[in-house]
């Protein structure tokens, strides 16, 4: 129930973004609480916010509300990447750190919220705070006897922290993102932005649902995820995807809802290396 008042918020932000007018912005609030009123008790959050967005694109005529928030981003990240491959260089530990720093760029989510947290600061805390779920022995141990590995992409922005991740892992990454835009989600466009395609093989899934809805995926897509030994897979809506589906499978993110916290058992503003379960 939680994520009902959330998903309204989300849709007003995107037609604000994307420049609706007042009757626009009202026309999307009107048919966000009739799709809400009428939701299937099945549909998972990212299948929802799906359609929600679609409803925005048709009331405002954007087909990418978030355009300008992507590139902004992205140039901010960029802005700090010498600093921080400098920093994964001078690690003692060089795979964690960089692993931190992914994980530290998931915050850069519109989802979640309006306005992510300065992201700076993030990059501190990250770096040092204990895990609240720690699975990262099995992930690294996953990866170390991989052929190679299927990254499954959020944020644009936060592409820029998952390349300095890629560089430091030692096999062939396949960088996945979306076929369309949606939210602040990373399309190939913006994987290219960050420089991705130039450490990693870039693919989009064949859609533009958040998260990794599997039933709604391309078949190219669904073969490069069935034939991965290792799939790391970042952000809250992977994980409300994929944390029942294979076991090698390794949700990457921060925790930055009420009901992610719930659902996992740890506190908002945590950082988790989770290793899916097999859907039972």
């Amino acid at each position: 129930l939680d994520c009902y008042p959330c998903f309204l918020r989300q849709a007003l932000n995107a037609s604000r973004r994307g420049g609706g007018d007042p009757e626009q912005q009202l026309a999307v609030v009107r048919r966000s609480l009739a799709l809400l009123e009428n939701l299937e008790p099945e549909a998972t959050p990212p299948q929802i916010a799906h359609r929600l967005h679609a409803v925005v694109r048709e009331e405002i005529g954007v087909r990418d509300p978030y355009r300008q928030a992507k590139k902004e981003s992205t140039r901010q990240a960029l802005a700090l990447y010498p600093a921080l491959k400098d920093r994964v260089d001078r690690s003692s530990d060089p795979l964690d750190t960089a692993l931190r720093l992914s994980i530290a760029g998931n915050i850069i989510d519109l989802g979640a919220a309006d306005e992510h947290e300065d992201i700076e600061a993030v990059i501190d805390r990250v770096l040092s705070q204990p895990f609240a779920v720690d699975h990262r022995p099995q992930l690294f141990a996953a990866i170390e006897g991989a052929g190679h590995v299927l990254f499954l992409a959020d944020n644009a922005g936060e592409t820029v922290f998952d390349r300095i991740l890629i560089e430091t892992l030692a096999v062939p990454v396949v960088y996945t993102v979306k076929k369309g835009p949606i939210i602040n989600d990373a399309t190939v466009k913006d994987a290219q932005a960050a420089g991705l395609n130039r450490i990693a093989t870039v693919i989009d899934n064949g859609t533009d649902a958040p998260g990794t809805v599997l039933p709604s995926c391309s078949p190219e897509f669904i073969e490069a995820f069935e034939a991965a030994p290792v799939v790391i897979a970042k952000g809250q809506a992977n994980y409300e995807t994929l944390s029942e589906s294979d076991p090698k499978v390794f949700c990457l993110l921060q925790i930055k809802c009420p009901v992610i916290s719930r659902d996992i058992g740890a506190p908002v503003g945590g950082i988790a290396v989770l290793r899916a379960r097999s859907r039972s």
